[in-house]
């Protein structure tokens, strides 16, 4: 196996955990850069969970994954964000 190759198939459902301060308007906020990257992607299907003292919250987006590039850059733009903490 090559550093190319991959262990997931695509195009398949691919659950990302992105994590923040849990403050007003941080799941929007992932929302609309998941969006880009997965159009078709539902804020219906995003799951949260806060952090035991309720200072963090973690969402829970599965994405329909088509090629590893795409997962590259969506997990880039999570990154990048400035109210992002961690991204899984």
């Amino acid at each position: 196996m090559t550093l190319q190759d991959s262990l997931i198939e695509y195009p398949c459902d691919f659950p990302i955990k992105v994590m923040g301060l849990s403050q007003q308007g941080f799941a929007q906020a992932v929302l609309e850069v998941v969006v880009r990257h997965d159009p078709g992607f539902s804020a219906a299907s995003m799951q949260t969970r806060n952090s035991s003292g309720a200072r963090y919250v973690s969402l829970t987006c599965t994405v329909r994954a088509t090629s590893r590039e795409q997962l590259d850059a969506l997990y880039q733009e999570l990154c990048d964000h400035p109210q992002v903490v961690m991204v899984l």
